[in-house]
């Protein structure tokens, strides 16, 4: 019994986390890849503070693998978001039943618990800043964020999503 409950509360666990997919450029030499820096018109459809939460989450995981973010730059970052709001998976449920020998009547609900939440796309792209401009890197992120999170909420949950975005970067 122990070992499936284990089993169970890992799943429970690590089906939590977000959703990631990244796509590169296979013939692109990420090696000369060490200074970023970000569009100067980044719009990516969120509010100003969201945004400087991204950036400052790129740049302290870039610049802890010894990338600097300088104005004559290898690549350049965008990034944007694609929200919805949808009510909260956690229902509690109620069921009220009767049974006897000759058949049974039931009736059951469930009452939604934790408020709305807002379903986030988060798309990162690094692209190549000489030559032809072109996209060399890009990561997606999936996850699910409170209607009403606080701002250190907020900060933390950007932070998970641009370190698991970023886990893959550089390609090997």
């Amino acid at each position: 019994m122990k070992p499936i409950l284990t089993l169970l509360a890992a799943f429970v666990l690590f089906s939590c986390g977000p959703a990631v997919y990244v796509d590169f450029d296979e013939k692109e030499d990420f090696s000369e890849y060490t200074t970023y820096q970000f569009y100067p018109d980044i719009e990516s459809g969120l509010n100003q503070l969201d945004d400087k939460r991204i950036m400052a989450a790129i740049d302290s995981v870039l610049q802890q693998r010894g990338f600097r973010n300088t104005p004559k730059s290898r690549f350049f970052i965008n990034f944007y978001a694609n929200e919805s709001v949808s009510s909260s998976r956690s229902t509690l449920g109620i069921g009220v039943g009767s049974g006897g020998v000759n058949g049974g009547v039931g009736v059951s609900g469930g009452i939604p618990i934790g408020g709305s939440v807002i379903n986030q796309v988060l798309t990162i792209d690094f692209v190549n800043a000489r030559g032809d401009q072109g996209l060399v890197w890009q990561a997606v992120v999936e996850k699910e964020l409170k209607a009403r999170a606080t701002p250190l909420q907020k900060e933390a949950h950007f932070n998970k999503m641009v370190s698991k975005a970023l886990a893959k970067f550089p390609p090997k």
